[in-house]
Parts: structure tokens; C-alpha cells; sequence
């Protein structure tokens, strides 16, 4: 798309994303040629503690990579995956404090999860919760059996 300007387009449609986090617009250019942009609330600066002990800022990009890459292959559509870090980031940044540690977004990818793809959330647990016997992962469905039972 070489030498395609925003400001040289005209929006046709403007559409929210369900959650009101992003907008989705569709453009069209004056030679006819049609693509989309998406905005997104740009949320204040957040800083991540590593376990290593290093900081470095929140990246919602390197979330979502890590999201799909470890649990994507569970879901239907990148959408669905989008939904799950939309809802993460939220949870992350609830905690209302300028720094966190890797592990708290971790559980909130767990937390995330086990509301909606129970399979999802058993394999992001058995590398987050460093599961190492068979056992392991018979304790975590034996529990969200219980759970969902209730």
C-alpha cells in the first residue's frame, strides 16, 4: 500500500468494538482503493517487574503474541484471542498501580481463561503453574470439575 495517507481518505463506516476499547473504520482513498484502520484507547504507562528482577514497560502487543502463540490454537478466531487480552489488560490495570510483577498478569491470563475455554486455561496453567507430573494436571481438572459442578 505505497503511498497510501490517511489524511488524504475519507472514512465510510466507524464502528465500536463491543467492549468500547477500539474503533474500527473503513476508508477509502480518492483513486478508489479501500482499507481499514482500528484505534485504541492509549491507557497510562505501566511497568513490569520480571522475575530476573529487570523492569520493562507494559507492551499489550508482546501480550497478545503470548497469548496466541501459547493458547491461540484453542480458540475460533483472533478475535476471541483479542477478547482474552482485552479482558487481561483490564483486570492488570484494576490493580491500579504504576507497576506489577509478570506474575500477576499471568494469573490474570489464568483468571481470564478459566472463564472462558477450560481447555485454554489447563494448558496455560500447566507452563505458567510449572506443572511437572501427570498428577499435576489431574489436580487441576479434578478442581475445575468441582467448580463447574457448583
Amino acid at each position: 500500500m505505497k503511498n497510501l495517507r490517511i489524511g488524504d481518505s475519507k472514512v465510510l463506516e466507524s464502528r465500536e468494538t463491543p467492549d468500547g476499547m477500539m474503533i474500527r473504520r473503513r476508508r477509502v482513498t480518492a483513486d478508489g482503493r479501500r482499507f481499514t484502520t482500528y484505534e485504541r484507547v492509549e491507557m497510562p504507562a505501566l511497568v513490569v517487574r520480571k522475575r530476573s528482577g529487570n523492569k520493562e514497560q507494559f507492551d499489550r502487543d508482546k501480550l497478545l503474541t503470548a497469548v496466541r502463540r501459547s493458547v491461540g490454537k484453542f480458540f475460533n478466531s483472533d478475535l476471541e484471542v483479542e477478547d482474552v487480552v482485552n479482558k487481561v489488560v483490564d483486570r492488570v490495570y484494576d490493580l491500579g498501580r504504576d507497576e506489577v510483577e509478570s506474575k500477576e498478569i499471568g494469573q490474570a491470563i489464568l483468571d481470564v481463561l478459566v472463564e472462558v475455554n477450560e481447555v485454554a486455561y489447563v494448558r496455560f496453567a500447566s507452563v505458567f503453574l510449572e506443572f511437572k507430573t501427570l498428577e499435576d494436571f489431574e489436580n487441576i481438572i479434578r478442581s475445575q470439575r468441582k467448580e463447574t459442578n457448583k
